[in-house]
């Protein structure tokens, strides 16, 4: 029991001790020590900048997709690959308003449907108030919903009714930006705007920096005005418009069910019709799969990096156990010296693993720091907002030391047990 009981102890002063040794080795060959962890210092550098980028990436992603709401579902057409409308144009693929009549009834794990057509796909519109006007204007024809289905709520005045949209009424709502643009004052309902040669009554003003506006209408300066979507058919004549949907499901583990209601409801109202075994000519997708997809894209890229990375830690690695080797050369003598007098050889393995242990350790430390800087510097030089948010994840650091330890017992394992099966007595006859 008491030999028990003093096993740990003996072990931690046996660590300390190699530990100490070791310590001064390095500190005594403190060039050879910083040349042979040159390796280790770019593997680690490598792999813990490109985390850092690659979780910034993820970070802003993930925000983005949040903005939508994780039951948002997008409905757009597309040219499929292979059957006979592979060589249709996209044009003639767009959609018809009427395709989608009836899907909130035949679609039961929707909650909100919206059909909604930028105009600005063909030309951004001169909007006119008073005696000022602005130009490169984004007019957007929604349906009501559409602000809640894109998380993007009316701060001031009122959404689209069901009637607005049904009488095709001249009413608009317009972002900050336009509002201040125009000159309009804070509270601005009532005012009328001059778009086309037509007027329309603003009732309501949508919160909405920029770049959100930007990522939903597909570009533009960020100045938008939404209008009823009938209205908006209205006002361009075109009774096929540029237009994609948007829906909302009943829950986040509903959303593949209702893809799947969609798909099926979108095959049957097609036109021209799709025939059975027939590729589809849209696409649907929900905010919840691309998220998986994008997580299992970025899991790829970072063991991608991580084996380009792995490699320096493997040349890291064959350049610490040479230059171990070499140490035990050097001090045979001291090892056979050792022995003599009673080390153990465990005592004598120890010592060469823990000073191996080390200098990876302390590689590591080096290479953690420079892959900091460096996102640092790429964060501070760029003005990306993804590279802005760069940062070291702690699994990153953890996983960066696990590995260097792994290096340091694996390539140090050689010379250690070399230096344990010295012969004493050949040991001390060594010049």
């Amino acid at each position: 029991m008491k030999r028990l009981l003093s096993a740990p102890i003996l072990f931690f002063q046996l660590l300390y001790q190699s530990s100490y040794l070791a310590v001064g080795q390095i500190w005594a060959k403190k060039t050879r020590s910083i040349l042979t962890t040159i390796g280790i210092v770019i593997g680690v550098a490598s792999i813990t900048t490109v985390i850092a980028l690659l979780t910034g990436l993820k970070t802003q992603t993930l925000a983005d997709f949040e903005k939508w709401g994780a039951r948002t579902i997008w409905i757009r057409h597309a040219t499929p690959g292979t059957g006979p409308k592979r060589e249709v144009s996209w044009w003639d693929l767009r959609f018809w308003p009427e395709e989608f009549e009836g899907i909130m009834d035949r679609c039961k794990s929707l909650v909100r449907f919206s059909r909604i057509a930028p105009r600005d796909f063909y030309a951004p519109f001169v909007v006119r108030y008073g005696d000022k006007s602005v130009e490169g204007v984004n007019v957007t024809g929604v349906e009501p919903g559409a602000e809640q289905i894109t998380n993007r709520p009316v701060i001031l005045g009122r959404p689209f009714s069901k009637l607005d949209n049904s009488e095709g009424r001249q009413v608009c709502y317009v972002d900050i930006k336009l509002r201040d643009k125009l000159g309009l004052s804070k509270d601005c309902l009532g005012e009328v705007l001059l778009v086309g040669g037509k007027k329309y009554l603003i009732i309501g003003v949508v919160d909405i920096v920029p770049e959100q506006a930007a990522r939903w209408t597909g570009g533009g300066q960020g100045l938008e005005m939404f209008i009823p979507f009938r209205t908006c058919l209205k006002l361009t004549g075109d009774k096929r418009p540029h237009m994609y949907a948007m829906a909302e499901s009943t829950s986040t583990e509903s959303s593949e069910e209702a893809v799947s209601e969609i798909k099926f409801f979108m095959r049957r109202m097609r036109r021209p019709r799709l025939e059975p075994g027939e590729p589809d000519t849209f696409t649907v997708q929900s905010v919840q799969s691309r998220v998986e997809q994008f997580n299992r894209i970025s899991m790829m890229m970072t063991l991608v990096a991580g084996g380009v990375a792995g490699i320096s830690l493997l040349v890291g690695g064959i350049g610490i156990m040479n230059i171990m080797l070499v140490s035990v050369s050097e001090r045979t003598r001291e090892i056979g010296l050792r022995k003599a007098v009673g080390a153990k050889k465990m005592a004598i393995l120890t010592q060469f693993l823990v000073e191996s242990l080390i200098l990876c350790f302390f590689g590591g430390l080096i290479g953690l720091g420079l892959g900091k800087l460096l996102t640092m510097g790429i964060g501070a030089i760029s003005k990306n907002e993804v590279l802005g948010k760069a940062h070291l994840p702690l699994w990153a650091v953890v996983l960066s030391f696990s590995f260097c330890g792994i290096v340091g017992i694996i390539f140090g394992m050689i010379p250690a047990i070399k230096a344990m099966r010295l012969d004493p007595i050949e040991a001390l006859r060594h010049e």
